[in-house]
């Protein structure tokens, strides 16, 4: 297993994360996974002994259930590895049971703390955006959770740029601790976020955490275009994120001819893809089964040539966008090229 810092930290993290999304089976979240807490020991177990250090979970999959469940498999290892949950969805039927108000958050933290079997969380994040309470207000009380040791570091998930720009900007002006990690979805299939979020963190050290790096399984080689999914699997009755089918199928098409030519399958291809790009710190796997955690566990090893790298990117390309067109226009100039 390789290690890479997560953002400006200093705290090291596999450059695999497990994810917990898949344990519970509690309402909604039962088309994503259903795993029991003899499944759940297995998995993790496995994922430490391979040197995962990284574990992501959130106060809402499976209503806490996910949470319990990674706690207990994790026992007496909790003090080996990073853990990471998040907060901001519904937790309760009360009208202050959801969002980024100092009080949710507060409320929130204590029963994850409780769940995990924890007294503190090493990397808490915000699940997304809350557009009725104040940002500062929300920093504020993610910053009083630092200083009381609760909370070792701040992250956040699915936020546009503007939105992590002005957070940053705020905690370095008050002063308070700030978000040292974007979780985020990023796969072959889908690039958008190398727009304007991959730029803004490499120039503020933010680490990228990449959630649903298969693009919601459609890359891991079970879709062909003109074919439909096996049955039962989770695309077939949860089509999430979405995904321009079209031009998928032309990435699978690339990856499939890689696959064979390495042996492997092709999910491993499209994880690899990812571990290749500069900018990812970890990417999150969350396996259903032994099988398919041994195979994302030797993605590492996976190591593209630059032919490879090139026909995945040229067939994975984003389409040109302003500014950015422009902005690659009116700078060809101003990088020297070599004589």
């Amino acid at each position: 297993m390789n290690y890479r810092m997560l953002g400006r930290t200093g705290l090291y993290v596999s450059e695999l994360c497990f994810g917990a999304m898949t344990f519970g089976g509690e309402g909604f979240w039962k088309v994503v996974g259903t795993q029991g807490q003899s499944e759940a020991d297995k998995l993790v177990a496995r994922s430490l002994d391979a040197g995962i250090n990284f574990f992501d979970t959130a106060d809402v999959y499976s209503n806490g259930v996910s949470e319990q469940l990674l706690g207990k498999a994790l026992g007496a290892r909790r003090k080996d590895v990073v853990l990471a949950t998040k907060v901001r969805g519904r937790t309760g039927p009360g009208i202050n049971d959801v969002g980024l108000s100092r009080g949710h958050i507060m409320d929130s933290v204590h029963n994850s703390l409780r769940r995990l079997g924890t007294d503190y969380i090493d990397l808490y994040q915000i699940h997304g955006v809350d557009i009725v309470t104040p940002l500062d207000e929300t920093l504020r009380a993610l910053d009083d959770l630092v200083r009381q040791g609760k909370v070792r570091y701040l992250g956040c998930s699915n936020l546009q740029a503007w939105q992590l720009m002005k957070a940053l900007g705020i905690s370095e002006h008050r002063n308070l601790a700030r978000f040292e990690s974007l979780q985020a979805y990023y796969s072959i299939a889908g690039r958008d976020l190398e727009r304007e979020l991959v730029p803004l963190m490499k120039d503020q050290q933010v680490g990228l955490m990449v959630w649903s790096p298969l693009a919601g399984g459609f890359l891991s080689g079970k879709y062909r275009r003109n074919g439909q999914g096996p049955e039962g699997s989770r695309r077939t009755s949860f089509d999430f994120p979405p995904v321009d089918k079209e031009r998928a199928y032309d990435v699978i098409d690339v990856m499939d001819g890689i696959a064979k030519a390495h042996n492997v399958s092709v999910a491993r291809v499209a994880l690899a893809w990812l571990l290749h790009q500069p900018h990812v710190t970890t990417i999150i796997i969350g396996a259903k089964t032994q099988e398919q955690l041994e195979d994302n566990l030797q993605t590492p090893s996976l190591k593209l040539t630059p032919e490879q790298l090139t026909a995945l990117n040229t067939a994975s390309a984003l389409p040109p966008e302003y500014p950015g067109w422009m902005v690659a226009h009116q700078n060809k100039d101003r990088i020297p090229q070599p004589q």
